[in-house]
């Protein structure tokens, strides 16, 4: 790999990736590989703390990494594998593990709301992922991971556990840092504005899925909820309009005060109808490109093999190095 800093990044294959993963964190991957030692994952194993088909999982993991490459990720510029794929996660997991204090984990909060949302299914790899997380992170001795809001406290606890394996046993990992884009850095519903646009949504309206066709994100984009004005601008308590805004002004580029000269005078119904007209055409290459890809299995069961053993390589260096630091006896 080139001299230059790392970022790790990952997303779970629970169905398709919606616009909200799009434009929070994969688009952004594309751009980052020019500058950056990319290093992306099929995070499945993270998908098993809520339960899953075994069928569904295994198509989804392939669809998701798909997808990956159809955004545009390159795996000839970057390193892209499926977390299952590299035992060395599961390896780092228990080792962090013990440099993890229970009441650490019972503050995160996306262990409650998981928890809360599936009561019949509090597992302890629910409460303990952000362990594996961390392994994900400090693997790859990452300078830099792509968060959303809702995934920071997760870094942090990953620094903390970094900094603690370090103070105990020598300096071993590097400490990582968030890397937070600002602009549609968080898209919400279509339905509820106030919340994060999500594949479990309830209402299919308030999902807009990336390989939907044009028609499809058009009418979803026409029913999203907005307020009793008619003027588009942003401002504050318009948070349908801004959500709209936001995503608008991320696929055409524009600000927003382009935006709001571009519909002075003009309704709701057509800011509306732009919005999905854009989005759709923006995504019209990523749905192409999806299809050519998942005709040609072997291809990308070539491309996730090669990234599976450069990503092996890479974490067996840390691994062995946490494992001489605890005191393991060495195998060779």
């Amino acid at each position: 790999m080139e001299d230059k800093k790392i970022i790790l990044s990952g997303i779970q294959p629970t169905g398709t990736f919606t616009l909200g993963n799009y434009i929070g964190a994969v688009r952004n991957w594309t751009k980052m590989q020019e500058d950056y030692n990319c290093i992306y994952m099929i995070a499945n194993m993270h998908a098993i703390t809520v339960r899953q088909g075994p069928a569904a999982l295994r198509n989804h993991t392939v669809e998701a990494y798909a997808l990956l490459l159809a955004c545009g990720i390159d795996p000839e510029k970057s390193v892209a594998f499926i977390q299952s794929h590299n035992p060395a996660h599961a390896e780092a997991n228990w080792v962090l593990a013990c440099s993890t204090q229970f009441g650490e984990l019972s503050r995160m909060t996306q262990f409650k709301a998981k928890s809360e949302k599936h009561p019949d299914d509090i597992n302890a790899g629910l409460f303990t992922y952000p362990v594996l997380m961390a392994g994900d992170i400090l693997l790859y001795q990452s300078d830099l991971v792509p968060v959303g809001i809702d995934q920071k406290q997760h870094l942090e606890l990953a620094r903390d556990v970094a900094q603690r394996f370090n103070q105990k046993y020598g300096d071993t990992f590097k400490l990582p840092e968030a890397y937070i884009t600002e602009v549609g850095a968080k898209i919400m519903s279509l339905q509820d504005p106030t919340s994060k646009m999500s594949k479990s949504d309830d209402n299919p309206n308030a999902c807009i899925f990336i390989l939907e066709d044009k028609d499809t994100i058009i009418r979803k984009f026409k029913r999203a909820v907005t307020d009793s004005e008619t003027c588009v601008r942003f401002a504050e308590g318009k948070d349908g309009i801004n959500n709209l805004m936001s995503i608008y002004s991320v696929v055409t580029g524009k600000s927003y005060d382009d935006i709001e000269r571009e519909f002075e005078g003009r309704g709701y119904g057509d800011f509306k109808i732009a919005v999905g007209e854009a989005v759709a055409d923006h995504l019209a290459p990523v749905r192409e490109s999806f299809a050519r890809l998942m005709a040609n299995k072997d291809y990308l069961k070539e491309c996730y093999t090669k990234g599976a053993e450069t990503a092996t390589r890479i974490a067996y260096k840390t691994l062995s190095k946490m494992y001489k630091k605890v005191g393991f006896v060495p195998s060779r």
